[in-house]
């Protein structure tokens, strides 16, 4: 069973009729307790980093998430605000704390410089290249992929680098606006993708799947 964390932000439903289409059982996570007996987590998520990670923590999810995932280990994927706020930090509005589980900072997007078409917020369909070697979660999308972008900022992942005791990150997913950008990246069995899956059509589905089937190396 997936549980998908409800703190007041993003079309939650979305979320779980894509993963409910790949073959998931799917609960709306409204309180921190029906996180305890879910198999994995999908933290999703638009709007400001700020309002966002208050809340999280405010409701008690911050709090259920570190037992859940980081002590338990269950696998955990972030999408869009979702993964930025597993940043250690982020400029956004002012200098606030993430959960802290992928080492970098969440800062805001370029301007266009030379180039009028690089406007931010960078909002619609994007190429993403994976690295090599390919990770589990992006089998079968062959090498680029288009998938659905709506963001203002981005995680500048330190790679290699371990937040809290975590496992090394890296960057598993790249795309380009102007700058490189993190579009997927992993620590462990904490995974965070930039873009939105469930708004990505076939390519997003299969992510989806390969999270459900995703099996965490120990």
């Amino acid at each position: 069973m997936i549980a998908v964390v409800d703190y007041g932000v993003g079309n939650l439903r979305s979320v779980a009729k894509a993963l409910e289409s790949v073959g998931a059982e799917v609960i709306i996570a409204e309180r921190p307790e029906q996180l305890v007996d879910a198999d994995r987590i999908l933290l999703p998520g638009v709007g400001a980093f700020g309002s966002g990670i208050t809340t999280l923590r405010d409701l008690g999810f911050a709090e259920e998430l570190q037992v859940q995932v980081r002590e338990l280990g269950k696998p955990l994927l972030g999408i869009c605000l979702g993964m930025q706020l597993l940043a250690e930090e982020s400029d956004e509005g002012g200098r606030f704390t993430g959960l802290g589980w992928l080492p970098g900072r969440v800062e805001a997007l370029p301007g266009p410089g030379d180039d009028p078409r690089l406007r931010s917020p960078h909002m619609g369909w994007n190429d993403i290249v994976a690295c090599e070697p390919v990770h589990p979660l992006l089998r079968d999308l062959g090498k680029s992929r288009a998938f659905y972008f709506a963001h203002s900022y981005h995680l500048r992942l330190r790679e290699g680098a371990a937040s809290a005791g975590a496992a090394p990150a890296r960057v598993i997913a790249r795309c380009d606006y102007g700058v490189p950008i993190a579009a997927g990246v992993v620590a462990g069995n904490v995974a965070g993708f930039q873009f939105h899956p469930e708004k990505s059509q076939e390519a997003g589905l299969r992510l989806l799947r390969n999270f459900v089937d995703w099996s965490v190396p120990e």
